[in-house]
C-alpha cells in the first residue's frame, strides 16, 4: 500500500491555542503595558551622607510640635533625617530612612494627626459607617462602636454619608487618622 492510502485514518493533533486569562485586565495592567505611571509613594525624598551599615532602617513620625516618635528599633536620632526633609515637607509626616551602600535614602509622606478625647483603648481602630450601621474593630477584634466615640465624631464632622475611618495611635491620645468616604 502506498503511504497515502493507509487503512486507519491519521489523526492530526490540534494546534493548542494558548489559554487567555479569565480576567485579561489583570494581566494587561502590568507596568509598561498601559502607559499609566505608578502611584507616588512619597511626598518628599532626600539623600543624606552619614554612618551606618547597608540595610539599616530608621522609621519615625515627625509631629507638629517638633518632636519625633521613633518607630524602629535602635537608638538612631531622627533629627538628622528630619533635617534633610525640612525644605520638602512640613510636619506631621511619617518617614523611613534606609541606609544604602554609601548614602541614606529618606522618604516621607504627610499624615493627619488628631487628639481623640476620650482616647480609645488599643493601637489600631477601624470604624465604618454604612449609612445604617456602625462597626468597630480595635486591634483587629470586633468591639462596641461606642468605645470610639471620639473617632466617630471626627469622621462624621468631615464626611457626609458612609465612611471608613482608620486610626493608629502615635503617642498617648495622639492618633494618625485616615477617613475615606465610601
Amino acid at each position: 500500500m502506498p503511504p497515502s492510502a493507509s487503512a486507519t485514518p491519521i489523526r492530526r493533533a490540534k494546534k493548542r491555542q494558548p489559554r487567555l486569562p479569565l480576567d485579561p485586565a489583570r494581566e494587561w495592567l502590568a507596568a509598561g503595558i498601559t502607559g499609566l505611571q505608578r502611584q507616588r509613594e512619597w511626598d518628599a525624598v532626600a539623600i543624606v551622607r552619614g554612618g551606618g551599615a547597608p540595610g539599616d532602617e530608621v522609621a519615625f513620625v515627625a509631629l507638629p510640635d517638633g518632636t519625633f516618635v521613633l518607630e524602629s528599633h535602635g537608638a538612631a536620632d531622627p533629627t538628622f533625617f528630619a533635617g534633610a526633609l525640612r525644605e520638602s515637607i512640613a510636619p506631621p509626616y511619617r518617614a523611613l530612612a534606609v541606609r544604602r551602600p554609601e548614602l541614606w535614602a529618606v522618604g516621607a509622606v504627610g499624615i493627619e494627626v488628631e487628639r481623640l478625647d476620650p482616647s480609645p483603648r488599643g493601637t489600631e481602630l477601624e470604624l465604618t459607617w454604612s449609612g445604617s450601621q456602625l462597626a468597630l474593630t480595635i486591634d483587629d477584634l470586633p468591639a462596641e462602636p461606642g468605645q470610639a466615640s471620639a473617632l466617630e465624631r471626627v469622621a462624621a464632622s468631615r464626611v457626609r454619608g458612609a465612611y471608613a475611618a482608620h486610626a493608629h495611635r502615635v503617642r498617648g491620645d495622639l492618633w494618625e487618622l485616615s477617613i475615606l468616604k465610601l
